[in-house]
């Protein structure tokens, strides 16, 4: 094993090794990359993660899962690569492979005691204990020595059902490039002809020649870079209008290292009609529910703040692949009225949503990236978001398979998005459609939010009220 204070004297003797700088491509951590590692300081780890529901499990064991993973991790490289730092002024870090990768670190099982119906609530999926482990799992910081994921198989799920809840580091990569990962795991993906693994990390002269072809590379790209940070401003909202300080309200409060997860499962076909018959998105439906939701909740704690902010992740891709993971996202907040016409609150966001409307998608994550490295570099990003008045919640909309994937032989029945929002928000929503149905993931800090099984009825509620 490599450890992480020997990457330097690991580089230089690999760059003495004949053939040693053919082998091996540069794979750098991307800037986005290095943010989220930068930043990933608080109580809760900026992990990601799916549960897998699959069906017909009880003849699938943990070694015919754990030999269906070990045949297909070549397929995602980076599953086996960890990050290695470069000697002073070489640039950032490399991903390179773990020449001690080991399964056994990543993969564990777990036998749940007493199976269990999915939890109580309109249109939930997923069973409570599996939620649970899953919620833990997320919460549980990764060995930054080691490849940046973990796995677990749940058996002893309700209706002969089993469960592998995937996790990875948000460095990884983003919700987009983890559907690819997701789609190479399961039955369709092909082996890789050659696997090579691992191969032996670069030479330093490599490491050298690329950081100043990407030195150079960086002159030519400036205008280009100039007009995308321009079109990142439009995209935070940041000279559409003039920036303000949202609503203090009792759910901003900074959060602990527990989340817990409830669901929300509604048809995909009919919720997408009924967009279109209202001449919105998909996407400003489920800001109509989530921001209802949210704004009953404070009606009960005696708030009632004249709008709420939400800040919608975008990518800037549509699809992903195995070979070119990492992070690709921007935001776009959203002030939305708290109005109780729902019907009105829905035209005020589609009139929100065209606005932002224009500019190249993700390029936001330019000019926010600027900032919060800024203020990791003053040690004060952490106080900034356990403070922050920018935003409310999260609302992370990522679109999956439409047909039914296969794990080892068995259909994947539902796919649960998870992903844990550092600082004072104490309730995000992660959705994901899959298969013909659209299922939203409340992720929320149980000290924060006690009234999170009211906040998820209310979500249900309002999506079955848009179903009409």
């Amino acid at each position: 094993m490599i450890r992480p204070g020997r990457a330097r004297i690991a580089i230089s003797m690999a760059g003495r090794r004949k053939g040693a700088e053919l082998r091996s491509p540069i794979d750098r951590a991307s800037s986005n990359d290095m943010v989220t590692l930068a930043t990933d300081r608080g109580p809760a780890p900026m992990n990601i993660g799916a549960i897998l529901i699959v069906d017909a499990a009880s003849d699938l064991d943990f070694a015919t899962v754990r030999s269906t993973l070990a045949r297909r991790l070549p397929r995602v490289r980076r599953l086996r690569q960890r990050l290695l730092k470069t000697p002073l002024a070489c640039g950032r870090p490399l991903w390179v492979d773990s020449p001690d990768f080991d399964l056994d670190r990543h993969l564990s099982q777990t036998e749940l005691p007493v199976p269990m119906a999915p939890a109580a609530g309109s249109g939930t999926v997923g069973d409570e204990q599996v939620l649970q482990i899953a919620a833990d799992l997320v919460c549980t910081p990764l060995a930054r020595e080691q490849p940046l994921w973990a796995a677990r198989w749940l058996t002893g799920l309700s209706d002969d059902r089993a469960a592998l809840v995937l996790v990875m580091h948000h460095a990884l990569t983003d919700g987009v490039g983890g559907l690819a990962v997701l789609d190479a795991l399961g039955d369709g993906g092909t082996d890789p002809v050659i696997d090579g693994f691992p191969e032996p990390p670069p030479g330093l002269r490599s490491i050298i020649a690329d950081v100043w072809r990407g030195r150079a590379g960086a002159v030519t790209q400036l205008p280009r870079r100039l007009r995308a940070g321009r079109q990142g401003l439009h995209e935070l909202g940041i000279g559409v209008g003039r920036p303000a300080l949202a609503a203090r309200t009792s759910l901003n409060q900074p959060t602990g290292p527990r989340r817990r997860l409830t669901t929300v499962g509604v048809p995909l076909g009919p919720l997408i009609e009924s967009a279109h018959r209202r001449g919105s998105k998909l996407n400003d439906l489920i800001l109509v529910a989530v921001t209802g939701a949210i704004a009953g909740v404070l009606r009960v704690r005696g708030e009632l703040p004249g709008e709420l902010v939400v800040s919608v992740p975008i990518s800037a891709r549509r699809t992903a692949t195995t070979a070119h993971l990492g992070n690709q996202t921007g935001v776009a907040p959203l002030a939305i009225p708290t109005l109780a016409d729902q019907d009105e609150r829905l035209r005020r966001i589609t009139a929100l949503s065209s606005a932002r409307r224009g500019a190249a998608r993700g390029t936001s994550a330019g000019p926010m990236g600027g900032v919060f490295r800024a203020l990791g570099a003053l040690g004060v990003f952490q106080f900034f978001i356990d403070h922050q008045r920018l935003v409310h919640t999260f609302v992370t909309n990522v679109r999956g398979p439409e047909a039914v994937v296969h794990f080892a032989g068995h259909p994947i029945e539902a796919v649960i998005p998870v992903a844990v929002t550092p600082g004072n928000v104490g309730v995000c929503f992660d959705i994901l459609s899959y298969a013909g149905r659209l299922v939203v993931t409340v992720v929320a800090d149980p000290d924060v939010l006690v009234e999170q099984d009211l906040l998820t009825r209310l979500l249900a509620d309002a999506l079955g009220q848009l179903l009409l």
